[in-house]
C-alpha cells in the first residue's frame, strides 16, 4: 500500500480501495468445471479480524496461534481442488473441520461427475463420494504413502505451499477478503496476466480464455 502511495501520490487507503475492487473481478476469473483426475486437499489458516473496529474475540498479537489444539472454531478452511491440466478451484467453505454437506455445496457443482477424485483419508471425502457415486481414491498420508501411481495429492499440496508462503507477504489476511485474496493467487499461479493490456482487460473484467492441454 506506501509503494502505492509513494508512486501514484495517492492515499494508501484509497491503494486499498481499489486493490479490492480489482479483486473482486480476479476471483471471478475460475475455471467452470474439473476434468479427468482432480486432487483435492484442505487447508486451515487462523481466523483474521484484521482491520475490524470491533472484534468478536478478544484481540491477539501478530503472529499470534489458537487457544486450542488442533482444528477447531479458531481456523478457516481453504478448500483446493485442482485437476491434472493445472485447473484449480478453491472455497472459503467456513470455520473448523471440512463436512460433507460443504462438499456438496462446494465441490459437486464444478467437477464432472466421472472424475476420479483424489484425496486423503478425510473421512468427509468419503462420504461425498458414497453419497454422489463419484468414483474415488485416497492417499494414507499419515502412514508415509504419498503416491500409488497417479493415486497422489502432490499437485494439490504444492499449491498450499505455494499459497501460504505468498500469504506471508501480507503479514494476515482479514478472513472477509480471503475469496478475493484466492482469486489473486490463481491469477498470479496460472499466470493469466502477463501484460499491461490483460492487467487493464482484467480490470474490466475480461479474461484470457482458460485453455486445457
Amino acid at each position: 500500500m506506501r509503494k502505492a502511495e509513494q508512486q501514484l501520490g495517492i492515499h494508501r487507503n484509497t491503494s486499498f480501495r481499489w486493490r479490492h475492487r480489482f479483486l473482486a473481478l480476479a476471483k471471478t476469473d475460475r475455471p467452470r468445471c474439473l476434468h479427468g483426475i482432480a486432487e483435492a486437499n484442505e487447508m486451515y489458516l487462523l481466523e483474521s479480524e484484521k482491520g475490524a473496529r470491533h472484534l468478536q474475540r478478544p484481540a491477539r498479537l501478530r503472529g499470534g496461534h489458537a487457544r486450542q489444539r488442533g482444528i477447531s472454531s479458531e481456523q478457516v478452511c481453504i478448500l483446493v481442488a485442482r485437476d491434472r491440466t493445472g485447473q484449480t478451484i478453491d472455497f472459503v467453505t467456513g470455520k473448523g473441520q471440512l463436512t460433507r454437506k460443504q462438499l456438496m455445496h462446494c465441490l459437486l457443482p464444478v467437477i464432472d461427475r466421472d472424475i476420479l477424485l483424489v484425496t486423503d483419508g478425510h473421512a468427509a471425502y468419503a462420504a461425498f463420494a458414497r453419497e454422489t457415486n463419484i468414483s474415488h481414491q485416497t492417499v494414507n498420508l499419515r502412514a508415509g504413502i504419498r503416491v500409488r501411481g497417479a493415486v497422489h495429492v502432490q499437485n494439490v499440496n504444492a499449491y498450499h505451499s505455494r499459497l501460504r508462503e505468498w500469504l506471508r507477504i501480507f503479514h494476515g489476511v482479514a478472513t472477509c477478503y480471503l475469496p478475493n485474496y484466492l482469486g489473486w493467487r490463481w491469477v498470479l499461479d496460472a499466470r493469466r496476466i502477463l501484460s499491461a493490456e490483460t492487467l487493464l482487460k482484467a480490470t474490466l473484467g475480461e479474461f484470457p480464455h482458460l485453455t486445457v492441454t
